[in-house]
């Protein structure tokens, strides 16, 4: 006697891992030293055509349209500058990189690291919402009509995040740079957690950096494929304490405690092109 064999019911298909993300200025940060004995000994009458050349170009790229840069005087012994460019591509970054470094005064700068990252918001509650939606409609993940309709809203989200995509460098007076990774170690590893439970730990870190929304203003690059770390972070205020206070609270948070890792911190004072001889004179800008 022979039996037919039942077919075994297809799995649900799973919510996909991937949260989703949308993308806006590409960011080049740049530090640099300057070697300051070779600088002294250049004659007064070169280093005043060497800075009136420099003011100059920073000059033009602090009001580059689209995207801008923005001059820092580094604290500490991990460079003397910091230039940060946002443009709308990797290409237009390479350009202002070598913008910088056909300038006279770079025979007298030293890089002493870089950092190229993309200015990206993570989506990762709406994220849950899509792809609920697109399942509940029978859309096959990552098939041709899911991956239309993804792109379909992510513009849509784009147009609306536009200003916080492609923003200003803001004019605060201190900046802090630093890049950060998820842990991906044997006992704790951030993307084996279903997406539900990043989506929740991101919520209510997200909570406590709306507490300082008034005092810092944070900008968010990704570089995953990019840069050796996977995310950088830019906090521009007028008081530097805040960026203390504000980065101390959030490594309470669950996701800060537990996945988090940091590479190292950059503190600047902002310098306007026009006070560049006044810098490298020796007295920071009023």
């Amino acid at each position: 006697m022979t039996t037919t064999q039942q077919p075994r019911p297809q799995a649900a298909a799973e919510v996909p891992a991937v949260p989703l993300t949308t993308e806006g200025y590409s960011v080049l940060h740049q530090m640099m030293r300057l070697r300051w004995a070779a600088w002294r000994a250049v004659s007064a009458a070169d280093k005043k055509s060497i800075l009136r050349e420099a003011s100059d170009a920073l000059a033009q790229m602090e009001t580059h349209s689209p995207g801008q840069s923005a001059l820092f005087s580094l604290i500490g012994h991990k460079g003397d500058l910091m230039l940060i460019h946002f443009r709308n591509s990797f290409t237009d970054l390479n350009q202002a990189e070598l913008q910088i470094a056909n300038l006279r005064l770079s025979d007298y700068l030293e890089q002493t690291t870089s950092y190229l990252s993309i200015i990206e918001l993570g989506l990762y509650e709406s994220t849950l919402k899509i792809y609920r939606e697109l399942m509940d409609q029978g859309i096959e993940p990552h098939s041709d009509q899911w991956k239309a309709e993804i792109e379909c809203k992510l513009n849509r989200h784009k147009e609306a995040m536009h200003p916080r995509l492609f923003p200003q460098i803001p004019p605060n007076k201190y900046a802090c740079f630093y890049p950060m990774d998820r842990r991906r170690g044997e006992a704790k590893n951030w993307y084996t957690l279903p997406l539900e439970e990043r989506a929740r730990q991101m919520n209510d870190h997200g909570m406590v950096g709306r507490r300082y929304a008034g005092e810092v203003k944070q900008i968010i690059t990704g570089s995953i494929g990019f840069d050796d770390w996977e995310w950088g972070v830019d906090l521009f205020a007028d008081d530097p304490l805040v960026f203390k206070k504000l980065i101390y609270e959030m490594r309470f948070d669950q996701v800060s405690a537990e996945y988090a890792l940091f590479g190292q911190f950059y503190v600047g004072v902002r310098v306007p092109a026009a006070k560049l001889e006044t810098l490298l004179g020796g007295q920071l800008p009023e």
